[in-house]
């Protein structure tokens, strides 16, 4: 079963780099410790060897409980890859409590691209802007945005990015969401050089956060990197506890964006760890509902959306990165064909529109209608 920490307060054994052999380590160690420590009174105590023998069963037992709670998918996915796995951090080694800050935001590094000339930027900027084409092709759910809003957000793009002292980037593709309750849509931005105004490929309806019930939050703003060090993963399309498939049908990528500090949506608000990904959603119930707040946190995208991103590499530039320097990453499809501006930002703003554009429109009763008890704690 599709079983995410997509939003919701953190659990350990959700975590997807959670792996066999480093809870087998684990439970080595810390069986060695207690041996080691009775060590010392042996001769005095034969009592200690017993002792020993049954915390080392007692942690062996537990070891055991863990992997089997672990999904066979992501077991499986950790044996077919070569990339080496990543040191323990405070997210991956265990997952904080609600009361605990998240592990320290990932330095964004501004990319470097070739420097172009006038006539090389403009003969970039056409090339992959044919990505537009591509995209009105393959991508089933589309927004009609009216080139002065395609403007507005790019330069709301460009604000964020200056916020973070990414300012120059150029030479590769951005994802931009806006999770104003009165929009919900995600964009997808490129230009050639740093000066230039940030142009639209495509567009398309998401569901953001939705405040209001326990364990949702408000999903986050600011710049996320897409990286492997926080290796994303495919659906199974299983169902979830509430006959919802959580990530969409089999085979959806989930984008993993990592620990990041959630604003959370109940209660008396405040800040918890949570973990932000974007995915597809369940095709049938919930895709119908993209375009007003419903998530738990994280970004639900359509799944012509998610096959597009992902057989274009649109921000897999770290993934192809690590696939040319002789690693094999499982998640990524052999079929593929990466764009050669493959970025690595998603960036999330609120726009804070009073009024719903028309180019937005919200979903209408028949689909609110096709949503079952308990469809909004998909993910």
């Amino acid at each position: 079963m599709d079983v995410g920490s997509c939003g919701g307060i953190p659990n350990f054994f959700h975590h997807r780099k959670l792996k066999w052999p480093l809870l087998k380590r684990l439970a080595l160690c810390a069986a060695a410790c207690l041996w080691l420590a009775a060590g010392a009174t042996w001769a005095a105590d034969g009592t200690a060897t017993q002792a020993v023998n049954e915390a080392s069963d007692e942690v062996s037992d537990a070891a055991l409980d863990v992997a089997d709670a672990v999904p066979e998918s992501a077991a499986s996915a950790s044996q077919s890859t070569s990339l080496p796995a990543s040191p323990p951090t405070a997210a991956s080694a265990a997952a904080p409590s609600a009361s605990e800050p998240a592990s320290a935001p990932t330095v964004l590094t501004l990319p470097e691209h070739p420097q172009l000339t006038e006539e090389q930027a403009v003969e970039e900027n056409h090339r992959a802007l044919e990505m537009r084409a591509v995209f009105a092709r393959e991508v089933t759910r589309r927004l009609h945005v009216p080139l002065a809003d395609q403007r507005a957000y790019g330069q709301r793009l460009q604000a964020a990015l200056d916020e973070h002292d990414l300012g120059e980037l150029a030479g590769e593709f951005v994802i931009l969401v806006d999770r104003a309750a009165t929009v919900q849509a995600l964009f997808i931005y490129f230009r050639a050089m740093p000066d230039e105004p940030w142009l639209m490929i495509g567009a398309s309806p998401v569901a953001t956060g939705r405040p209001g019930e326990f364990d949702h939050f408000l999903t986050p703003l600011g710049v996320f990197l897409h990286t492997p060090d926080n290796m994303d993963f495919r659906a199974e399309g299983t169902m979830n506890q509430n006959n919802i498939r959580g990530y969409g049908k089999r085979d959806m990528r989930i984008y993993d964006l990592g620990w990041v500090d959630g604003e959370r949506g109940w209660g008396k608000g405040g800040f918890s760890p949570m973990r932000f990904q974007m995915h597809a959603t369940d095709p049938d119930r919930l895709e119908p509902l993209l375009g007003i707040r419903h998530s738990k946190g994280c970004v639900r995208i359509p799944a012509s959306l998610n096959v597009f991103i992902d057989h274009h590499g649109i921000i897999d530039a770290e993934y192809e990165a690590l696939v040319a320097s002789g690693k094999s990453l499982w998640v990524l499809h052999s079929d593929r064909q990466p764009t050669p501006w493959a970025g690595r930002f998603i960036v999330v703003v609120d726009s804070e529109r009073k009024t719903r554009p028309a180019w937005s429109p919200a979903p209408g009763s028949k689909a609110r209608a096709k949503v079952p008890a308990g469809g909004d704690k998909a993910d």
